[in-house]
């Protein structure tokens, strides 16, 4: 059993820059391995099994992002509340917070599952999927939800460990997710020719692994934050606290999840090609944006300890640093995605006028991931102090309502796909100068 020394790391003392690149590393790690097993799948069908799978499996991904986000936001405000109580050594909250999480995590994910389930097909068909791809696109949500639960539960595993500063252990079980994603991928695909379907049972699998790990994990470690399953329950205050930070979150997440279904939907009216396309670009943007929020997260828990020892000026100085970070890695991966686009675009199809969609897509996406860079971190700064409510409302005006106003009065004049993609970095300058103003004259800061 590990000592809580061992086990967490609080971000009260030490070099700034130091603890949240520390911090960050495992989180970026990790993301890129849950994108690399979730583009493995994009990658062995689309060359086991062909380009209109690779459309099945590339128009899921919003829908999944949508059930998926909501989980996510709730994550957040468990690990935003234990991260608080952990910078004010608060032991007994800490432990009332975990166990209302868990909680909370198996209720949301019975619900998303059976939703899942159940609402795949009319999304589809609501999403203007062509027929030669909707079957596909059918089976592989379908089975891929019915393992949703794992999922959840794993998000707030990841929640509770990245509040206790142990983001090394949510690194190691998406290693072993990974290769037994990519593992299975490969046999029930490629050997079993299993199709879309193989695909989804991999994921589901994957999920499973990293599950279980991370449940063990935490049932196991000596630390304040150790769950015991038998007391794993809802306390009404603590509920209430993670539903204060979490549900504004998961509501911003979701809504915004919804704008990228329609942005999907329109993408689909040109056709499976251009699904096929974008849906194989979003696979690369991943590496791109999973690591701006996790820049965005590893402030988030920076804020949440500092805030909860009372010391602001640091949370100011972590929030430049996090801005900083993350502008530098997007300009350096923006140019590196436009320089090596075609070879990327190859390892997904080959099929020219697939290729020549993912491109078109890059040429809008990155030279901008830098305005998404500084939203997301402002943001995860704001929300760490408890400050979800500002955060929410800006992200749904730019990222939903905007998106809403662009597709239904402005696309339309376009009629290309050019329109589409611009939408992105539209939106994301739109965000950026509102979390600005928001951050320079809002009252998020003000000393508990």
């Amino acid at each position: 059993m590990q000592s809580e020394q061992q086990s967490s790391t609080l971000m009260t003392e030490g070099s700034i820059g130091k603890k949240i690149i520390f911090f960050s590393i495992p989180l970026i790690l990790g993301n890129l391995l849950q994108q690399l097993y979730s583009t493995a799948d994009s990658i062995i069908v689309g060359n086991f099994v062909g380009s209109n799978a690779l459309a099945a499996v590339g128009s899921s991904t919003a829908l999944i992002g949508l059930l998926i986000a909501f989980s996510q936001g709730v994550s957040v405000g468990a690990g935003v509340v234990a991260a608080q109580y952990l910078g004010a050594k608060n032991r007994r909250d800490v432990q009332g917070s975990i166990h209302t999480a868990f909680a909370l995590a198996a209720i949301l994910g019975i619900i998303l599952t059976a939703g899942g389930i159940i609402c795949s097909r009319p999304l589809l068909v609501w999403m203007n999927t062509p027929e030669e791809v909707l079957e596909d696109s059918v089976i592989y949500l379908q089975i891929y939800f019915g393992g949703l639960i794992f999922n959840v539960l794993y998000n707030m595993a990841a929640g509770i460990l990245n509040a206790a500063g142990n983001s090394k252990r949510s690194l190691i079980y998406l290693a072993y997710a990974s290769v037994t994603n990519i593992g299975l991928d490969l046999l029930l695909i490629g050997v079993f020719k299993m199709g879309v379907a193989g695909a989804a049972i991999a994921t589901d699998a994957s999920q499973l692994v990293s599950c279980i790990l991370s449940m063990w994990y935490l049932t196991h470690v000596g630390a304040d934050y150790r769950i015991s399953l038998k007391k794993i329950g809802i306390d009404k205050r603590m509920a209430v606290r993670i539903a204060k930070i979490g549900l504004p979150t998961g509501i911003q997440n979701m809504v915004i999840s919804f704008s990228n279904v329609l942005v999907q939907s329109s993408v689909n009216s040109f056709g499976a090609a251009a699904m096929a396309g974008f849906g194989a670009y979003m696979k690369i943007d991943g590496f791109n944006i999973l690591p701006v929020l996790s820049f965005s997260m590893a402030v988030t828990t920076f804020t949440g300890q500092n805030y909860g020892a009372g010391k602001i000026e640091r949370v100011k100085k972590g929030m430049w640093v996090t801005v900083a970070m993350g502008c530098v890695y997007t300009v350096v991966t923006g140019t590196l995605l436009l320089t090596f686009g075609d070879p990327l675009m190859r390892l997904f199809t080959d099929s020219r006028e697939v290729i020549e969609h993912g491109k078109l897509a890059m040429k809008y996406f990155c030279p901008f991931y830098f305005l998404l860079s500084v939203m997301h971190s402002l943001a995860g700064t704001i929300r760490g102090a408890g400050k979800s409510i500002p955060p929410m409302l800006i992200l749904l005006f730019a990222m939903c309502l905007f998106r809403i106003f662009w597709i239904k009065a402005i696309l339309p004049a376009f009629g290309t796909l050019d329109g589409v993609y611009m939408l992105y970095p539209v939106s994301w300058a739109v965000g950026m100068i509102l979390m600005i103003l928001y951050t320079w004259k809002g009252k998020w800061l003000e000393e508990q």
